[in-house]
C-alpha cells in the first residue's frame, strides 16, 4: 500500500482566503464582510490562545496551550546532547464527534456511540 500517496491525492490545503469565500457564498455577506469576519474569528482565537486560555468548539475541539519545562535534546546529525528551552506549545484535541465524522462515521440522527450493534 502506498499511505502516503493516497493521502496526498485526497488532501487540500484550505487557506484563508477559502474560508471567506465560503463565508461569502455560505453566509451571504459580501466578500469584504466575509473576509473581516473570518480574520475576527481567527483573532479572537488567537488572543484567547496567547492569554493561555482554552478555546472549545463543542463538535470540533479544543485548543489549548500547554507548557513545557527545559530538557535535554540530541542533535540528530552529530549526536550532540543541546539543551532545549522551556516554551508553550498549541495542542488541539478533537471532539469525540469530530473524529467520527472524519473517519465516516457521521450519523444524520445522532451520536455514532448509540448505535446498537445489528443481530
Amino acid at each position: 500500500m502506498m499511505w502516503g500517496r493516497a493521502m496526498t491525492d485526497q488532501s487540500k490545503t484550505v487557506t484563508r482566503v477559502d474560508l471567506c469565500e465560503a463565508v461569502y457564498q455560505k453566509v451571504g455577506l459580501s466578500r469584504t464582510e466575509s473576509s473581516a469576519f473570518v480574520e475576527l474569528v481567527l483573532k479572537e482565537i488567537t488572543d484567547c490562545l496567547e492569554k493561555g486560555e482554552t478555546v472549545k468548539l463543542s463538535s470540533f475541539g479544543s485548543f489549548m496551550v500547554r507548557k513545557k519545562g527545559q530538557r535535554i535534546g540530541r542533535n540528530p546529525k552529530t549526536g550532540t546532547e543541546v539543551p532545549i528551552s522551556p516554551r508553550r506549545v498549541m495542542v488541539f484535541k478533537p471532539s469525540a464527534i469530530l473524529k467520527q465524522r472524519i473517519n465516516g462515521q457521521h450519523r444524520a440522527n445522532g451520536d455514532a456511540s448509540k448505535a446498537q450493534p445489528e443481530a
